[in-house]
């Protein structure tokens, strides 16, 4: 009897105790689970295996010296056939026979099959082309098959940041942008939106200072270029001069001072960049050592610039003059209307005929030194109902204002830049 109540009491106390122990893996599989829970909500997961995902292949092929389209396409290994289907794809909006050396064909390859299936190429800083494959017509097809090209060209998703730059001139524009590690780039478009109000060669003082707003673009994260210049104040001589980048409508849009003027005015201030360094205007006789004599008033401004630099017409009109004249070289003027002529002198050579149309801001010529010259640099002359007058103190109309009823909008954009400058 000693021996069997001795058993039983053995087999309740190892029932007993695998209850107990399976009660405690059970609570301590429930407290993992929870805690794995608990961490999930509060955003810690298990490591899990990484599945790296297939992304689609891509190469760029560069346009070398005197390479074609057709040469690029057949180095990448694509079929003739492929490369004129894509050429014809592309030729109404963009004709790649026109692609220029230093850009790149980029070539996109299909992730799945490794099948060509875009062409993309930069056009210009503002736009790129693309041509892609286009799925079949049968939008039911399930196929992988695709039956022609389509091309289109889009503006550049470029990432853009807004910067402020500023300086102080001590020799030139051109040095106050290097001194201030400012991209030369945005300090020439800087000087693009004044270009109405003052001019670089001639106007710019030591002690004059600068600031501006303007965009800066990027790529993958990579710095490419400035964008536009939103907003700029320069203080010339002690009188200061604001600029603002507005868009009213389609047909006006483009800088205006702080009042809604357009400082967009019928006449540009110079014909030729800011960089480049002038002589000044003077009405009296004036002596040239190189041919030992002097010479009669010079009623004209004198821009000093290398052999072949662009000229452009300073405002809209006819060429009416347009050849070699004694003393002037080749001499190319402009009539813009019953009030106004300008004549461009010395040029070595022309890019407009007697005749032609020309608008504000194109080549017309290009610096040269034919004549009775002592170097190369552009002769520069407006003429006011018949006589020489000094372009940089003649004042002109500004463009078309802000309408009333748009001010507030206006104001409203400007707002934030009038503050970043000032």
């Amino acid at each position: 009897m000693f021996l069997f109540m001795k058993k039983a009491i053995n087999i309740f106390l190892f029932l007993t105790f695998i209850l107990i122990l399976a009660l405690f893996l059970k609570k301590e599989g429930y407290l993992a689970i929870r805690q794995d829970n608990e961490k999930e909500k509060a955003g810690v997961t298990q490591d899990k295996p990484q599945i790296e995902e297939k992304l689609d292949r891509k190469e760029k092929i560069e346009i070398t010296a005197n390479s074609t389209y057709g040469e690029l396409m057949a180095s990448a290994s694509t079929s003739r056939s492929v490369a004129n289907e894509i050429y014809q794809a592309a030729k109404p909006v963009y004709d790649l026979v026109k692609i220029r050396q230093g850009r790149f064909l980029e070539l996109v390859y299909d992730k799945d099959d490794d099948e060509l299936k875009e062409l993309v190429y930069k056009i210009d800083s503002e736009d790129e082309l693309h041509v892609a494959k286009a799925l079949p017509v049968d939008s039911t097809s399930t196929e992988k098959s695709l039956t022609n090209w389509q091309a289109k060209v889009v503006p550049i998703a470029y990432e853009v940041k807004i910067k402020t730059a500023q300086g102080e001139i001590k020799s030139s524009m051109y040095q106050a942008a290097l001194d201030n590690s400012i991209d030369i780039r945005a300090i020439i478009d800087l000087a693009d939106a004044f270009q109405w109000t003052i001019d670089f060669a001639m106007d710019p003082r030591v002690g004059d200072t600068f600031k501006f707003v303007y965009e800066e673009r990027f790529l993958d994260g990579q710095y490419i270029m400035p964008g536009r210049i939103l907003a700029g104040k320069y203080v010339n001589d002690g009188t200061t001069y604001e600029v603002f980048y507005f868009e009213e409508s389609a047909d006006n849009k483009g800088y205006f001072d702080n009042q809604g003027n357009s400082v967009q005015k019928m006449f540009l201030k110079a014909p030729v960049s800011f960089k480049y360094i002038s002589s000044g205007y003077t009405s009296g006789p004036r002596y040239i050592s190189a041919f030992k004599a002097y010479t009669s008033s010079h009623m004209a401004i004198d821009y000093a610039a290398a052999q072949g630099t662009p000229v452009r017409a300073v405002g809209n009109g006819k060429v009416t003059y347009s050849q070699y004249k004694s003393g002037y070289g080749n001499t190319l003027t402009i009539r813009h209307n019953e009030t106004y002529t300008t004549n461009y002198c010395h040029l070595s050579k022309f890019a407009v005929k007697r005749g032609q149309s020309v608008s504000q801001g194109q080549v017309i010529g290009y610096v040269g030194s034919t004549g009775y010259s002592t170097g190369p640099h552009l002769h520069y002359e407006m003429v006011k109902n018949g006589a020489k007058v000094n372009p940089l103190k003649e004042v002109m109309p500004p463009g078309k204002p802000i309408k009333e009823e748009n001010k507030i909008r206006f104001n409203e954009e400007i707002k934030k830049y009038r503050e970043m400058i000032n």
